[in-house]
């Protein structure tokens, strides 16, 4: 099957039901995208599908042949998108286990809303797990993020 990834049309021998995830992560080599429950209750795993977050863990390859599909290594190559640099401005990592599924869905939030509140930046990483329990310090790198975005 064909899929773009990452701005490249790559073609993959995959069963049509693999989870996109083991797609990605095994048979691309793309290990930012992480597995974390296998359930899609967790975050870990969120990709981007048509700019949309997306669960990669439950999610069949072939349900996203043909669409665009981004996963942490294609936000920006050089660590240059606004929520990058405001992670690592605000050092938001601790363990890091959910950190790539966290980006991912703060960068769909702030494609939609620029300038979110915190009730909007709850909401959209509600279903985002952070076993260190950094949310204060996630929410504040949303807001940078949209404060370097507008700059």
């Amino acid at each position: 099957m064909k899929l773009n990834v990452n701005g490249a049309e790559r073609e993959v021998d995959a069963p049509d039901d693999m989870p996109l995830l083991w797609v990605l992560r095994d048979l691309m080599g793309l290990t930012g995208t992480k597995f974390g429950c296998g359930i899609a209750q967790c975050g870990a795993c969120t990709v981007h599908v048509d700019g949309a977050p997306l669960r990669a863990c439950v999610t069949p390859a072939s349900a996203v042949a043909g669409r665009k599909i981004t996963t942490i290594e294609g936000l920006s190559a050089d660590g240059s998108h606004p929520v990058q640099k405001a992670w690592a401005e605000l050092d938001v990592v601790q363990c890091g286990y959910c950190q790539s599924g966290q980006i991912m869905s703060a960068a769909a939030l702030l494609a939609k809303v620029p300038s979110p509140t915190d009730t909007d930046i709850d909401q959209a990483l509600s279903g985002n797990l952070c076993r260190c329990g950094t949310y204060q310090r996630i929410r504040a790198a949303v807001h940078r993020a949209a404060d370097i975005g507008k700059a």
